[in-house]
């Protein structure tokens, strides 16, 4: 049995706000052409399938396109619901899409009813796991510890799940796919992303990886980047670049291939990118100028300006060069360091040129007044005294 191993979709998510369907459904019709060619049986989606919560018409009508060219092109279709969907609409109407051989497990419980996709080899279960947040599940007597006891933590409720997981399948037999999105203990920090190592501060959605021992294969969302825990064990990251942090990690997905004992050949599957993520750093002149900087004008850019003082309007000179550049940071390679004394005591006894001297220098990292600068200013406060003394 082949099966393509995905997650992460998030369709409706903007990219410095920038919509990314365009993008996505370019992608997605890649998998397509990856499950017509290679002959998937099955597709396995882990989780976050929107961004949000309320996902927009356009991002259903995205879904709908994809799911119905996937099952055209052979495949039957497991999906969970992750963190950042609606368990409720997303799974809208699942009862009837899994006549389709659709199938959209969202509701808590729904790990404990596999979906059966039998081969040449005979069975293989597919248990997805839709995220559980303890605070959401606990008062459910299925998410009991052994005691009965609730549970409190993401560790303590997969671990419960899958135990029970392996007991199911110990009595129906047959080969075994879990899907789970969750953030497994052993991610290599390359593959994870800042917005995914902020919501596990503390330790608390960390899950190890020995909770998911005994199945023939585990497919993980909620990391964006491609990881490989075990053998049997992998997340295959989102689809599309969704943050710089991604810049220059692989996109695509799982081949797994189940074989009739407990063997399976696994492979990458590349997907294209629409538009590569590149971070520029220099001078704004030299990112202007130097021709070895053209390969990057059609990319999304995110440019780090290294000059002494910060150029006025950067980003709209930038964007004349690479028209997709949408952040800028001012990183001054020389910093002037500024003496711990108080403003007060920094302009005592200093004239108001003095002062509006010092002012400059100091918000432009050490870099004083120029020459017209000068003039202007020594101008201006002229024409101030003047007005003064004629009251």
């Amino acid at each position: 049995m082949k099966i393509l191993h995905t997650s992460d979709w998030h369709i409706g998510r903007t990219f410095h706000t920038h919509s990314t369907l365009d993008a996505l459904h370019q992608v997605l019709d890649a998998l397509v052409e990856v499950v017509r060619q290679r002959r998937i049986d099955v597709v396995a989606v882990a989780g976050d399938i929107f961004d949000s919560a309320m996902p927009s018409a356009e991002s259903y009508t995205l879904l709908a396109a994809v799911l119905r060219e996937i099952k055209q092109a052979g495949a039957t279709v497991v999906m969970t619901s992750g963190n950042h969907d609606s368990a409720t609409r997303l799974g809208f109407q699942a009862e009837w899409a899994a006549l389709a051989g659709v199938h959209v497990l969202t509701r808590p419980e729904q790990f404990l009813e596999p979906v059966t996709v039998p081969d040449e080899h005979g069975p293989v279960h597919f248990y997805g796991i839709p995220y559980l947040e303890p605070a959401l599940v606990r008062h459910l007597s299925v998410f009991h510890g052994p005691a009965g006891e609730p549970l409190k933590t993401h560790e303590q409720v997969l671990t419960v799940v899958m135990q029970r997981i392996r007991d199911d399948l110990a009595v129906r037999g047959g080969r075994s796919v879990v899907l789970s999105h969750c953030f497994a203990a052993g991610v290599p920090a390359a593959a994870a992303t800042d917005t995914v190592r902020d919501i596990t501060a503390g330790g608390l959605d960390l899950v190890p990886v020995s909770v998911f021992t005994g199945l023939d294969y585990v497919a993980l969302g909620h990391i964006h980047g491609r990881a490989h825990l075990t053998d049997r064990v992998r997340y295959s990251g989102a689809p599309l670049h969704y943050s710089f942090s991604e810049a220059g990690k692989p996109r695509g997905c799982w081949l797994v291939e189940l074989q009739a004992g407990p063997a399976a050949d696994i492979e990458w599957i590349e997907l294209p990118v629409p538009r590569r993520l590149s971070v520029l750093t220099g001078e704004i002149e030299q990112l202007l100028t130097d021709d070895a900087l053209a390969e990057f004008e059609p990319d999304w850019v995110s440019a780090i300006l290294t000059d002494q003082v910060r150029p006025l309007d950067g980003i709209r000179r930038l964007q004349k060069r690479f028209p997709h550049c949408v952040t800028l940071e001012h990183r001054p390679a020389v910093v002037v360091d500024s003496d711990a004394v108080s403003y007060g005591e920094r302009i005592d006894r200093q004239s108001d040129r003095e002062i509006v001297a010092g002012f400059l220098e100091f918000v432009r990292n050490g870099v004083g007044q120029s020459d017209f600068e000068r003039d202007l200013v020594a101008e201006l406060l002229t024409e101030g005294d003047l007005r003064e003394l004629s009251r």
